[in-house]
This record gives C-alpha cells, structure tokens and sequence, in this order.
C-alpha cells in the first residue's frame, strides 16, 4: 500500500524519473501536467506511493472500482511535489487512468467516476464505502518501518546547509551541529512512516516526517528530523528540523492541538 523509492537503490525498483515517465505514459490525460511542474519532478530525489482512497461495488453485471493513490516525490531543492492518480475501470479502457497535481480537479474527476459507479458517493461523502485514512490506519497496525540506509557520497555538506538553512524553528540543532556535518561523507533521506487519522470530509491536513542521516568520517552517523507540515495559520507549508525524532513528534502534536487537528 505504501511504499519509497530512491534513485540509486536496489535493482529493479524505479527511479523519481522512471515512475514519471511511467505515470505520463499511462495517464489519459498526461498531456494537462504543465511543464512547470515537470521541470520540477526531474530534479527528485526520492518518490513514496500511497493509497488515498478505495472503492469497489460488486452488484453490477461486473465489479467497478476507484483507486485513488498519492504519489509525493521529494525534490532536489527538499520541497514536495504531488500527483494525484485516478485508477478506475468506468471508462472505454479495461483499466483507465488520469492524473492531477490539483486536488481540486482530482475531487471533481473523483465525483464523475463515482456518479458512473453508482450509489452517490463522493469525496466527502458521509457514507463512503471505504474511508481515505484506512490505508494508514492498516499501516499502523503493520507497526513502525526503517528502510535500509544507502549512503549518498555527493554534496552530502551542502545538502546539510540547505536542510538547516530553511528549517523555520527556534528549537532546532545549533552552529556546532552545523560544522560537524559540514564534513559529512554521506547522506540518505527516508520518508518515515506515521500514519495519522483522517476525517470523512477532504484532508487538508499535511504533515510528514523525514530521517535525513548523515555518515561521518569514522563510521559515525548522525540524525536530522525533518518535521514538514502545514498546520500554520496560512496553512503554508513549512520544514522544522530537530535532533532528535520525539522533539519532532511532540512539535508535530503541539501543532496539531493548535488547530484542533488529531493526528
């Protein structure tokens, strides 16, 4: 149901711009992705697949499903990128998918897909078949995950620079931090998995965290814990970094009990 890829990783799996050439190839509508955005997703560095929504109706001649799956892609410059992916079989294809980088338009492609199945549901729907948190819900029972480290040797120093650079917390790692990972050997980013609750309605609610780890001349490793969300006043989407990842939970909570958002 979720998954993380990096480029470089084992044999086999896709890279950030492998798994966009192959969205594009597939989606109907590949062609309304402005070129904007792709400038953007051929500089990433690492891509997660998650399963947003679900829905299969079986009182039919032949079973009809919607899948909706969020494919976030980190890029160079460590903001994010979404795609939104519609996988149904309601249209003139046995199997039809459509891509959107606007929720909004996702929602109302959503809304026609579900008008074709039947029964009256949609986004926000009070009784959706399935809801769109059950996906992290399994996922935390599956318990926590951590993905096996692959160092990446290039500009490990500057990727440390920029992380701390654009971190807007007070609270966050010091200057001595700062110089130790200023000779940094390598460095490896892994999405970590923290499923939170999402209500019936459209979740608006961002809030992902990130182990940015850092090999150090000698064998040691050191942890950045990047808390990237969107529980602002503006709802704009900022990065806080901590040393230690229950620092970046306790934030993440803070913020949340703020909004009145239960994570």
């Amino acid at each position: 149901m979720e998954q993380m890829r990096m480029g470089g990783g084992e044999v086999g799996d896709p890279t950030p711009a492998a798994q966009v050439a192959e969205l594009l190839k597939r989606a109907q509508n590949g062609f309304e992705i402005d070129e904007p955005a792709l400038t953007r997703l051929r500089t990433a560095l690492m891509h997660q697949t998650e399963l947003r929504s679900y829905r299969q109706r079986n009182d039919r001649p032949r079973p009809l499903r919607c899948n909706t799956y969020r494919h976030i892609f980190l890029l160079a410059d460590g903001s994010s990128l979404l795609l939104y992916e519609l996988e149904h079989d309601t249209g003139p294809a046995p199997q039809n998918f459509e891509l959107y980088t606007d929720e909004d338009a996702l929602d109302e492609a959503e809304r026609r897909v579900h008008q074709r199945i039947g029964g009256g549901i949609g986004p926000g729907s009070e009784d959706e078949e399935l809801p769109a948190w059950l996906a992290e819900e399994l996922l935390l029972a599956m318990g926590p995950t951590r993905p096996r480290r692959e160092y990446v040797s290039e500009a490990s120093p500057d990727h440390a620079r920029r992380l701390l650079r654009r971190a807007e917390n007070t609270d966050g790692p010091g200057e001595v931090i700062g110089e130790i990972l200023q000779g940094a050997l390598g460095h490896h980013i892994a999405l970590v998995t923290k499923p939170r609750r999402r209500g019936p309605g459209r979740d608006t609610t961002w809030c992902r965290f990130y182990e940015h780890a850092f090999l150090l001349e000698g064998g040691g490793e050191v942890s950045l814990w990047e808390l990237e969300h969107n529980m602002t006043a503006d709802g704009r989407l900022v990065c806080e970094v901590y040393l230690d990842e229950a620092e970046a939970e306790v934030a993440a909570d803070r913020h949340a009990r703020a909004l009145g958002v239960e994570l």
